[in-house]
C-alpha cells in the first residue's frame, strides 16, 4: 500500500469517508439530470464542491463524535 504511518489513519479514514459520502449525495442530487446528458458534469462539480467543504468537517468532528458515542455506550 502507500505506507502512510498508522498515526495518520484518522485522516486517511476521513479522506475516504467524506469522499464516498459526498459522491453518493452528489449523485442523488444530480439524478434529475440523468436524461439530459449533463449528469456527469453536474455530479463532478457537486461532488468536488461538497467534498472540499465536508473534508474538514469530518476530520474535526470525528474525534468529538467518537468521544460522544463512547460516553453514551458502555462495555459489555
Amino acid at each position: 500500500m502507500l505506507g502512510i504511518p498508522r498515526r495518520y489513519s484518522h485522516f486517511v479514514y476521513g479522506f475516504i469517508q467524506s469522499g464516498l459520502t459526498c459522491a453518493v449525495a452528489a449523485a442523488i442530487a444530480s439524478f434529475p439530470l440523468a436524461g439530459s446528458g449533463h449528469f456527469v458534469v453536474h455530479w463532478g462539480r457537486a461532488w468536488l464542491f461538497s467534498w472540499l467543504l465536508m473534508l474538514p468537517v469530518v476530520l474535526f468532528a470525528a474525534p468529538v463524535i467518537r468521544r460522544l458515542a463512547d460516553a453514551m455506550t458502555r462495555e459489555e
